[in-house]
């Protein structure tokens, strides 16, 4: 398989440090960017469909479409990155983005587009999603040196955060005044702009491409896959970091399920002050992504990954434990700002352990983990508070929160974790 030629003028025209910083901001103004455009979408696609039909499954299957990608093609999108240019993954990323959202703008503009239209669209997005953030992540040691990935970590962390959730939904919001095509065009023309910002960036070491391992010998997709996960659970910070990321994620989604509930219902929250609660949750996001080297240096990776674990248990005891807005925004908060702090650590850890020629397949493979935990969290959430109540529902979580504590304590080695991959991990990849 021949590589994808790179301008080797472009390569050298800049010191390594210099390029390395030029990088950093075109990968968060990209991240930024193109998570924008996604959370336009994850609202205005399932509103469509609302408009179009009065049926909940159907509205629910193409709201699952933008998600389920994670779940389904996570592995061996992952194989993908890991065989081809990361960069040109991206803007195929984005192209492809752009033509779907454009297909629902020319069906709103004659006619309107129904739900086996959306549902399409819908997946095709989720999975170029899938395809866009784990290149993304793996292409970081190739583009930024390692005294500064740190610091692009945390500034493409806190956009992701920020952009994805909490800045796309309301910009769509904003844009749906002036109609869903105008929404989607503008998501449109803000894919291409993506497309635009990575044209300067440039490798420090000649390429985008993982090199191919074992002289070049092509294996099979599955087999590529089994080489993948065997290498995150044959090393024991990956394999606990990615167990404690799991159930993390499975009481995010059980929180992120029952609180429009909980702060209606218990907390007499009116729909302004839940925005405040929600947006909550970003600001500590910002917070975190501003102050983890500060952290870091304090408590050390461990205490600063050890610090989101006591905060995704006080997020989901807090409703458990009482009804006080305050103090469940309070824990928004603190929920908020320990996510990023585990994101930007765990992404420079496995930056540092995994052999970039498995870096896509690990990134990958941690998402499918990690988000296909999301929506069984909030499915088992449902179904506790449907059979014994919200209280109750909380409680199963903050329990299955609180139990983590001791397992990532014994098994999670203390110090920095920024071991580089030895000779034999190289060699398994």
């Amino acid at each position: 398989m021949t590589d994808i030629p790179v301008r080797a003028e472009a390569e050298t025209a800049a010191p390594p440090q210099e390029a390395s910083r030029r990088n950093t901001w075109l990968l968060t103004v990209f991240t930024a960017v193109t998570n924008l455009a996604d959370g336009v979408t994850k609202l205005v696609i399932p509103l469509m469909a609302a408009h179009v039909t009065d049926s909940p499954m159907a509205v629910s299957a193409v709201t699952l479409s933008l998600t389920l990608p994670w779940l389904l093609t996570s592995l061996h999108v992952g194989v993908l990155v890991d065989r081809f240019d990361r960069r040109v993954l991206l803007w195929l990323a984005d192209g492809v983005r752009a033509c779907s959202v454009l297909v629902l703008v020319a069906a709103v503009t004659h006619g309107g587009a129904g739900v086996p239209l959306l549902f399409t669209c819908g997946s095709v997005l989720g999975i170029a999603e899938v395809v866009a953030l784990t290149a993304a992540s793996s292409l970081v040691p190739a583009a930024v040196a390692s005294a500064g990935r740190e610091r692009a970590n945390a500034w493409m962390a806190g956009a992701e955060t920020v952009c994805n959730q909490f800045a796309g939904p309301l910009v769509g919001a904003a844009l749906l005044v002036a109609g869903s095509a105008t929404a989607l065009g503008a998501t449109a023309a803000t894919y291409v702009l993506g497309t635009l910002i990575l044209l300067p960036l440039v490798p420090l070491a000649g390429r985008f491409r993982a090199d191919a391992g074992q002289g070049g010998t092509v294996r099979s997709v599955h087999g590529d896959i089994r080489a993948g996960l065997a290498f995150l659970w044959g090393n024991q910070v990956l394999r606990t970091m990615a167990l404690t990321l799991t159930v993390m994620c499975a009481c995010w989604g059980a929180w992120m399920a029952l609180i429009p509930l909980a702060a209606t219902r218990s907390m007499g929250a009116d729909d302004g002050r839940y925005g405040v609660l929600m947006s909550a949750l970003g600001l500590g996001g910002v917070v975190g992504a501003l102050t983890v080297g500060l952290v870091n240096r304090l408590l050390g990776r461990k205490g600063a990954m050890f610090a989101d674990l006591v905060g995704t248990l006080i997020l989901v005891a807090t409703p458990w434990l009482t009804s006080s807005l305050v103090l469940n925004t309070g824990a928004a908060f603190l929920g908020g700002m320990g996510g990023v702090l585990w994101s930007v650590n765990s992404r420079t850890i496995g930056q540092s352990l995994v052999p970039d020629a498995l870096l896509g397949r690990y990134t990958a493979a941690l998402r499918m983990f990690s988000w296909g935990a999301l929506p069984l969290g909030s499915a088992l959430a449902g179904a506790l508070a449907q059979a014994a109540g919200l209280s109750v529902a909380f409680a199963v979580f903050a329990l299955a929160a609180a139990l983590l504590i001791l397992p990532f304590l014994r098994w999670m080695p203390a110090g920095e974790l920024t071991a580089q991959p030895s000779s034999e991990a190289k060699d398994r990849a």
